[in-house]
């Protein structure tokens, strides 16, 4: 098994000579960080400005990296890929709205996304992000144990009411839901809310599954903090698990306030944890769910030992591999022909709104050493494979 991700033929076999042609462009184009940059700035000046990029976005990285602009758009994507056994998680990518309006469109859309999962066996879960619900601020705010004002007291009883509804939806119809995580000093506010969720709604199995970013040094200790009270509440774990998404961002806040940076020191240190964590999960499987959401090729051979030396079945529906669409179908698709339960992450959303989504997957790209190269070293081995 250990060369299981060689193999191109499988990686890309639902990808036409063009769409081939094209990730390999892209990803030329990623692997320049001044290139990213300047395109970064151009792209966000032109939607400011109501320039017509949307065309050029929509026919190069978005279409890449996103299922489409509604969910009938990602449908002939969903379908292609469970052609190969890969899953996909419909994911409203909109982000930074900050009205009630949006919020409530967000849930209707997660909501929407749990009925399509019972109804199609291609989308196993659900997804939301906690600021999809509700405003950065009012989790700060909670988080920092500050009081709100009256009206944000309001629209806190309207978070939780969102969460609420989604997860009893997800509880009624047995489709498994993702709660994203974000910045360290909102996310206490959302695993709070989360682990209510879990009280609520995983008595029998997993339905609700919370976030943890393993490049913070801290989520070993509060993930066996929560088992220990799970344990006693008589409830039951499901993790997503990712390496994190707001690295800079953490350590630059961290130095401007002058409290402990919550991240690890290396990349090493980052990889230790994911391992630690998901083998924590594993050993401890008849209490928790996992959703192993990473590129790295290390974890996931672990996972795939972890699994063999138990004698657990490959797609025991408790153990799930997950990578993000647009990027490293090598693992995804291996993985599904060899048995195992694996689910893309698919955005979906108005071009205009996911653009930030898509800026953090281009910047990702740049800053994870190896990840761009390892794309185009497969993509070049498979249009050679073609002799394309």
């Amino acid at each position: 098994m250990e060369n299981l991700f060689d193999n191109t033929e499988i990686a890309f076999s639902i990808k036409s000579n063009s769409e081939l042609d094209r990730a390999f462009y892209l990803f030329e184009m990623i692997k320049r960080e001044p290139l990213v940059k300047i395109g970064t700035a151009v792209t966000k000046f032109a939607l400011k400005t109501h320039l017509p990029v949307e065309g050029i976005i929509r026919a190069t990285v978005f279409d890449h990296f996103c299922g489409g602009v509604t969910e009938e758009d990602c449908m002939s994507t969903i379908d292609k890929m469970y052609t190969k056994n890969v899953h996909s998680v419909l994911d409203y990518s909109a982000e930074g709205k900050e009205v009630e309006s949006q919020f409530d469109l967000a849930m209707e859309k997660t909501l929407n996304t749990i009925k399509f999962g019972k109804e199609k066996p291609g989308i196993p879960f659900a997804v939301f992000k906690p600021t999809g619900f509700g405003k950065f601020k009012i989790y700060q705010k909670i988080t920092e144990g500050t009081p709100l004002d009256a009206q944000e007291e309001v629209e806190w009883i309207r978070i939780k009411e969102r969460y609420n509804i989604v997860c009893k939806a997800a509880f009624d119809r047995d489709v498994p839901l993702l709660i994203d995580a974000e910045e360290t000093w909102m996310q206490d506010a959302a695993d709070d809310l989360i682990e209510e969720m879990m009280r609520k709604y995983n008595k029998e199995k997993v339905i609700v599954f919370g976030t943890l970013q393993l490049y913070r040094w801290d989520r070993l200790d509060y993930l066996k903090k929560l088992h220990e009270r799970a344990k006693k509440q008589s409830f039951k774990i499901g993790m997503k698990l990712v390496r994190g998404a707001y690295m800079e961002k953490e350590r630059e806040r961290a130095k401007e306030k002058g409290y402990k940076d919550p991240i690890c020191k290396t990349k090493e240190a980052t990889d230790i944890m994911f391992n630690n964590v998901l083998t924590y999960m594993f050993k401890n499987i008849d209490d928790m769910a996992i959703f192993s959401g990473t590129h790295n090729e290390a974890s996931s051979y672990l996972l795939m030992d972890l699994i063999a030396k138990s004698g657990l079945d490959k797609n025991d529906k408790r153990v799930w591999f997950g990578q993000l669409y647009g990027m490293s179908d090598h693992i995804s698709y291996n993985l599904a022909a060899a048995g195992y339960n694996v689910a893309k992450y698919l955005p979906f959303g108005p071009v205009r709104d996911v653009m930030p989504y898509l800026i953090r997957r281009a910047e990702e790209n740049t800053s994870v050493a190896g990840q761009t190269n390892r794309e185009l070293r497969l993509l070049k081995e498979e249009k050679t494979r073609r002799n394309i």
